[in-house]
């Protein structure tokens, strides 16, 4: 047996509410939709937790899911960065995923009381239990834009294991 991980990382800024022609869009985060902060900006729903986590499965498949497959996605209407995950966990063929552990780097919002929403809901979508997915979320003490206010990153560790060397 092999063990292997793999890092992914995402970024967005915050949609400017003043210019933004987009009022319907939504703060996504984790899956979930998260009320009372704008939403970020992409061409997907933006949600950086799915996207780190779509670009960690990546890493551990060496097969790139965001950048060109999802603007493909995207053009065609597909913006559920839930989809892109399950794009990149097809790419892990015999390759089984133990465990992830995300650091959300945000001012805004406080994330404390969406952590289990989010933690459950990527357990659902990778087939992990629950105790097999962390959430941390930090501030930063402002010494970032994303410690400011001006956006959320996120990173992601994903933890597999093959059955033996390809």
């Amino acid at each position: 047996m092999i063990f292997i991980s793999a890092i992914g990382q995402d970024s967005h800024r915050f949609v400017n509410e003043e210019t933004s022609s987009s009022s319907e869009r939504r703060l996504m985060l984790g899956g979930i939709e998260i009320l009372g902060t704008p939403a970020l900006e992409g061409n997907s729903d933006a949600d950086v937790v799915l996207h780190a986590l779509t670009n960690a499965l990546s890493g551990l498949s060496a097969v790139p899911v965001l950048g060109r497959k999802a603007d493909i996605m995207c053009e065609s209407g597909i913006t559920d960065s839930s989809t892109y995950v399950r794009v990149a966990l097809e790419t892990l063929d015999d390759i089984r995923l133990t465990h992830l552990s995300f650091s959300i780097e945000a001012k805004r919002p406080h994330l404390a009381e969406h952590i289990v929403a989010m933690r459950e809901n990527i357990a659902q979508l990778t087939g992990l239990p629950v105790k097999n997915v962390a959430i941390t979320a930090t501030s930063g003490e402002g010494l970032t834009a994303f410690g400011r206010g001006e956006g959320i990153a996120c990173t992601c560790i994903a933890s597999a294991y093959r059955p033996s060397e390809r």
